[in-house]
C-alpha cells in the first residue's frame, strides 16, 4: 500500500487536533524543506529514519532495449536513500 500526502495530513491532523488546513501546511513546509534541500546539492539527514543525498553521474554510454542502439545518457543528479540503523531495525523485526 502506498501511503499518500493526503493521508499524512490525516494523521497529522488526528494526532495534534489541528484543522485540515493546519496539518496540510505542515505536510507542504516540510516537503518543501525538503525538496530545496535536496535541490541546492546539500544532503538531509534526519535522525532515527536516514539521509538523503545527492550525487552526480557522469554522462556515458547506454543502448536502447527496444532498438539496440547505443546512445549517450546526459550528465545528471540523482538521488539516494539510506535508511538508519534504527529504521532497518524495525523493518526487519518479525510482527
Amino acid at each position: 500500500m502506498t501511503l499518500t500526502k493526503n493521508q499524512i495530513t490525516d494523521t497529522i491532523q488526528n494526532k495534534l487536533n489541528l484543522s485540515k488546513n493546519e496539518a496540510y501546511d505542515i505536510v507542504e513546509e516540510f516537503l518543501e524543506i525538503i525538496k530545496t534541500t535536496i535541490e541546492d546539492g546539500n544532503s538531509l539527514m534526519i535522525s532515527g529514519f536516514g539521509k538523503f543525498s545527492v550525487s552526480e553521474k557522469k554522462a556515458r554510454k547506454g543502448r536502447n532495449p527496444a532498438t539496440n542502439k547505443e546512445m549517450m545518457l546526459a550528465q545528471r543528479r540523482v538521488v539516494t536513500f539510506k535508511c538508519s540503523g534504527q529504521l532497518r531495525k524495525i523493518i526487519n523485526t518479525p510482527n
